[in-house]
């Protein structure tokens, strides 16, 4: 094996714990692929991790304002336990659909199955399989 094949193999026996405390399938080989993403770029001479030096104009016009900010995945699905909306079964698209149109934030569903899944071992949620397509919806826990 060459030198390179090496140093990536140690590295990833060296984080396979850190990856292995998500339950995600998903989220570990989204975390895997984004890693080995970047250190592509280190070795292209690129900052890792999309730190890129930017040039501003001196009016700032390019800077967002924070609270031009939209909410994040888990602040979204926090709101959403505040209300009505699992009081009834909804499947991961269908909250992702919600989440665009009532809150104006789009959300890959991969995003909100772990956050998801966390509600449920906090039984704040319940997950449950649909029989109709076999997939998970997500209700209130009682």
């Amino acid at each position: 094996m060459s030198k390179q094949t090496e140093k990536l193999k140690k590295q990833l026996l060296e984080i396979s714990d850190v990856i292995n405390t998500f339950q995600s399938e998903a989220v570990q080989v989204k975390i895997i692929d984004r890693l080995l993403d970047n250190m592509i770029e280190w070795d292209n001479g690129d900052e890792p991790f999309g730190r890129k030096t930017r040039n501003y104009s001196d009016e700032g016009a390019h800077q967002k304002d924070s609270s031009s900010r939209k909410p994040g995945a888990t602040k979204v699905l926090n709101q959403l336990l505040q209300t009505d909306f699992f009081d009834k079964p909804h499947s991961i698209a269908d909250i992702a659909t919600y989440c665009k149109d009532q809150y104006d934030s789009e959300f890959k569903t991969s995003e909100l199955s772990g956050i998801l899944l966390k509600l449920s071992n906090e039984s704040k949620l319940r997950r449950e399989r649909s029989e109709e397509n076999n997939r998970f919806e997500y209700v209130r826990a009682s």
